[in-house]
């Protein structure tokens, strides 16, 4: 009953036209973007072995392009439209600006000037951002603008449980990464670049979106699931991250710091422990099933990160007579494993492709 309550309060965007630049944009967006794969499977399915891998190449370079375009599109829409304060759009663009910076400083010379120069950059830009979001959001205003209390929220329990929940995180990509012996180098930026955008440009193609936050987006974050494949999950954890500040920009539901942490570094960090099975010998002949289970468990995981946050901090929420942890749980499973569904079946399609598992491990090894 609540479940159900909880989805017909949901928006539900596919078939419906917003009387707003940003809403007439997204609904353009998603059925551009399913007509797109549409016709990229059709293609994919008719076209000779010669052809299609010519296609599959032109077909991705056309991905990134449309990808690029549709998430500067969103991105200035939204900040024209919404008006959101300059203390959290002035630092997140400075993140993005400075891993442009950092990713061309590196395709032009290699060396370990440059390797730091580019580190000083985007690590500075990415905690100027956090400690920005932190001091707006640890005000009071967000509570006030939601008709909440601080006494609704648990200040100790989110503490704890993001400290917690950090440190597993950051121990779980040290222990599926460490066979990792490479870092970062221009081509992995490069390809974390690519993939963040596309991940950003397809979360605003949303098929529902929750009241409280929280959407099902047309398997946005299949393209941070590859990168962890194919470059690791230490580098995966961190594009993930990179990727969950920039869905607190477009996704403003923040009633406390640690809250923020949990609900989007935290939450889609996980999200880069997808290639926790892309170098098991046992599954090699298994692709799709390498892929299923490391997206399956950094879906659950993701998952956990939200069901903490609302316990701790959406408590206010919950209808009376429901205990605040059912809540949570029901909520955050009516949007996170459907999104996470659709990105299994998406992936599991792609790497039943001999010529896209090859291309992909090619880049693994």
């Amino acid at each position: 009953m609540l479940q159900s309550s909880l989805l017909s309060s949901a928006v539900w965007y596919p078939f419906r036209v917003e009387d707003s630049p940003l809403g007439i944009l997204r609904f353009t967006a998603f059925w551009a973007t399913v007509l797109f794969l549409v016709l990229g499977v059709v293609c994919a399915l008719i076209l000779s072995r010669e052809d299609r891998a010519a296609f599959g190449r032109a077909y991705f370079v056309g991905a990134i392009f449309a990808a690029a375009a549709l998430g500067i599109l969103f991105l200035v829409v939204t900040f024209l439209e919404d008006g959101i304060a300059l203390i959290l759009f002035a630092p997140l663009l400075t993140l993005i600006l400075a891993a442009i910076v950092a990713a061309v400083l590196l395709l032009i010379r290699r060396n370990l000037a440059t390797k730091i120069l580019a580190g000083i950059l985007v690590g500075g830009a990415f905690i100027a951002a956090v400690v920005c979001v932190g001091l707006h959001f640890a005000s009071g205003e967000s509570l006030e603008w939601n008709g909440i209390g601080n006494g609704d929220v648990s200040e100790l329990g989110l503490y704890l449980s993001a400290a917690l929940f950090l440190a597993l995180l950051a121990a779980a990509a040290f222990w599926f990464g460490r066979k990792d012996k490479k870092g970062f180098d221009s081509r992995s930026i490069a390809y974390a670049a690519v993939c963040i955008a596309m991940s950003f440009a397809l979360s605003y193609l949303r098929i529902v979106k929750m009241p409280q936050g929280g959407s099902i987006t047309v398997a946005s974050l299949l393209p941070l699931m590859l990168y962890s494949y194919m470059f690791g999950t230490k580098k995966g954890v961190f594009a993930g991250m990179i990727y969950g500040i920039l869905q607190a920009f477009q996704d403003l539901y923040i009633l406390h710091p640690a809250q923020f942490i949990l609900d989007y570094p935290a939450a889609f960090a996980c999200i880069g422990l997808a290639g926790m099975f892309a170098k098991c010998k046992s599954l090699e002949k298994l692709p799709p099933l390498q892929f299923a289970l490391g997206a399956v468990v950094a879906g659950l995981l993701r998952f956990v990160a939200h069901f903490l946050s609302g316990c701790f901090a959406f408590g206010a929420f919950a209808p009376e007579g429901t205990p605040v942890w059912i809540y949570s749980l029901t909520y955050q499973a009516g949007y996170v494993l459907p999104d996470i569904a659709i990105v299994v079946a998406v992936g599991i399609f792609l790497f039943c492709s001999r010529s896209f598992v090859k291309t992909v491990r090619r880049v693994n090894r």
